[in-house]
């Protein structure tokens, strides 16, 4: 019976899914350590570093205790080919309770033009594929079988080309980025079996920016913001605010609005490798439901040529 129960919320979660396809305005995975998965945004990111490779996966598992919750998964590779062209490709997977399935791979290429001595612009595009699947197998109703309801009773698999553009103005010390990740509406759920309900995954638009205080020889302070609009659904604004000390370990708190509060930590484990963690308070009613969301991530850097002893990003950080 067990079963039949995590079926049943995982059955009402997904109608909320349908309802929020309804609207026509399907928001993308969301992170709360952003300005480690920048190149999943926008295609224009660019470190400017030559010969090295980033390296980059984060995983997020969303409103723990609530059966059916979101988990998401991200891998990206970056790196500069010379001093104007920058190249990657990145993956995300966003999975609903083993029901909906998203797969996202794309390439990406930016184009880097210096506009000051210390200030370069990128513009990037990215091109891919979005894969959408469901799984109703198993599923039990109020009425019966996922048979029984012709919301359920046909599992759903397709794949949607896309395209996404970006721009990227940045310094050793800030960065502000607009991009637009997903640049062709989708359809994920169609007029079929007489269900009027449809999926459209319109355009997100995301505006990020940060800059490096030097409080002293080793502390560096970086507030940063991502800002995320689609049509049908309101602002969503993410402002964190990250110490970094001794070059090594950095914390920071961050705020999601009207929907969550955050802290944030990690470590430079060696010159090449980052490992962190954050947590996510909901601060709305379905706090009531979920213990929070959680979230790690590992950065790695490849020097492929050994040009250098290590690769320290200070202060950028970003």
């Amino acid at each position: 019976m067990k079963h039949i129960n995590i079926y049943h919320k995982i059955a009402a979660l997904l109608s909320i899914i349908i309802l929020s396809f309804q609207s026509n305005a399907q928001q993308d995975a969301q992170f709360t350590q952003y300005m480690y998965n920048m190149s999943v945004i926008n295609p224009a990111y660019a470190t400017a570093e030559e010969g090295i490779l980033n390296l980059g996966g984060l995983y997020r598992t969303q409103w723990v205790g609530l059966e059916g919750a979101p988990k998401t998964g991200s891998f990206f590779a970056h790196t500069p080919i010379n001093d104007k062209i920058e190249m990657g490709i990145s993956f995300t997977n966003d999975n609903i309770g083993d029901v909906v399935n998203e797969n996202n791979l794309f390439a990406d290429f930016a184009y880097v033009l210096p506009v000051g001595i210390e200030s370069k612009i990128s513009f990037g595009i990215k091109a891919g594929v979005t894969l959408f699947d469901t799984n109703f197998n198993g599923f039990q109703l109020q009425s019966g079988g996922a048979s029984t309801d012709q919301a359920f009773d046909e599992n759903i698999s397709r794949a949607f080309p896309n395209l996404g553009i970006g721009a990227f103005f940045f310094t050793d010390t800030y960065y502000l980025g607009l991009s637009a990740p997903n640049m062709l509406s989708t359809k994920h759920l169609e007029n079929e079996n007489g269900i009027k309900a449809t999926g459209v995954q319109n355009v997100h638009y995301f505006l990020t920016g940060g800059y490096v205080f030097d409080i002293d020889q080793n502390v560096k302070l970086k507030p940063a913001f991502m800002a995320r609009g689609v049509k049908g659904a309101p602002l969503a604004l993410d402002i964190t605010a990250n110490v970094l000390i001794n070059e090594k370990l950095e914390v920071g708190l961050g705020y999601r609005l009207d929907d969550a509060m955050s802290a944030l930590v990690n470590f430079r484990i060696t010159p090449e490798l980052r490992v962190g963690y954050a947590y996510d308070y909901t601060t709305t009613n379905l706090g009531d439901f979920n213990s929070g969301s959680h979230e790690i991530f590992i950065l790695f850097d490849v020097d492929l040529f050994g040009f250098k002893s290590g690769y320290d990003r200070s202060p950028r950080f970003f």
